[in-house]
């Protein structure tokens, strides 16, 4: 009888597995960062080119617009189903807060009851093929370290760049951008030709600045 109920279990395991997606996501800072080795990861782990999901933008938080669809909104229903994977190169392409990266994490595995595979640290898998739950426990405490870890380093990132400043000026050195012939407007102009709102030119033109000095101010900025 035990054998047959193991046979029994193997088998709804095996209908919960074709019945699942799996969804690959991707994610780069910026507009001019390239996809291309998160998606062939994707793509060699067997997933559907279609089911390859990417975003261009910060790690810093969560509000993105693929990554949105994925786990819904609270106006949307997400891709992401109960039995679905999720599976991600590494870790800090999910995001760069583990402290949201463990509310997101909690989220779906819990809420939504999808799977997270990060292909680059095994230990941060919570799909099985077993009815315990020692991989998710495994994966939840690997995250809970990883978390503790970075807000520690981030303590201690911050306590050395407080000793630096006390020591330099100490020194006499004068801390904060430098703002001698900077225009007024400079931030403001700046980032428009940054985000491409503007070309070079135009910002030129608004700053009163000519082209060397413009530059030369870039250079520094």
């Amino acid at each position: 009888r035990d054998s047959s109920t193991s046979r029994g279990l193997g088998d709804v395991y095996k209908r919960q597995q074709m019945d699942r997606t799996v969804w690959g996501y991707c994610r780069v800072s910026s507009v001019d960062q390239n996809l291309d080795r998160q998606k062939a990861a994707m793509l060699a782990e067997g997933i559907d080119e279609k089911h390859i999901l990417c975003d261009k933008a910060s790690g810093k938080d969560f509000e993105r617009r693929t990554w949105n669809l994925l786990v819904g909104t609270d106006t949307s229903a997400p891709l992401l189903r109960k039995g679905d994977l999720l599976v991600v190169l590494s870790l800090d392409r999910l995001g760069r807060n583990y402290t949201e990266i463990r509310k997101q994490w909690a989220y779906i595995t819990t809420e939504i009851g999808a799977d997270i595979k990060v292909l680059d640290m095994p230990l941060l898998d919570t799909s099985t093929a077993t009815e315990n739950l020692d991989k998710r426990f495994i994966a939840d405490l690997v995250l809970q370290i990883l978390s503790y870890t970075a807000e520690k380093e981030r303590t201690n990132i911050r306590k050395r760049q407080a000793q630096g400043i006390e020591v330099a000026r100490a020194h006499g050195v004068k801390m904060g951008r430098p703002t001698k012939d900077y225009p007024e407007n400079w931030q403001t102009v700046y980032i428009k030709w940054k985000q491409n709102q503007i070309l070079a030119v135009d910002a030129m033109r608004e700053l009163n600045l000519t082209k060397p000095t413009f530059y030369r101010l870039v250079k520094r900025y």
